[in-house]
């Protein structure tokens, strides 16, 4: 592995699925104003995920219905040309 290619400062972190709750602690070295208190007692950064290995179809293996044509009317409604 290359020497420097790799940052150093890597903490404890809890990441959070909004879409169903689920929280997980791991290492990582983003950054966030927001803080949780984890299972341990400790306080620890809280990153937001919108989906996760808990929620997304290739892991779940249920599929989720998008509505594809509600945002397609939607949109053609608010760019229809006005007569």
């Amino acid at each position: 592995m290359k020497k420097g290619l790799h940052p150093e400062s890597y903490r404890l972190v809890v990441f959070k699925d909004m879409s169903n709750g689920h929280t997980f602690l791991s290492r990582s070295t983003t950054h966030s104003k927001e803080t949780l208190k984890w299972e341990d007692g400790n306080e620890y950064p809280l990153i937001k995920l919108e989906i996760s290995n808990t929620s997304h179809p290739f892991f779940t293996g249920k599929n989720v219905l998008v509505d594809t044509a509600g945002r397609i009317d939607k949109f053609k409604k608010k760019y229809a040309k006005k007569a």
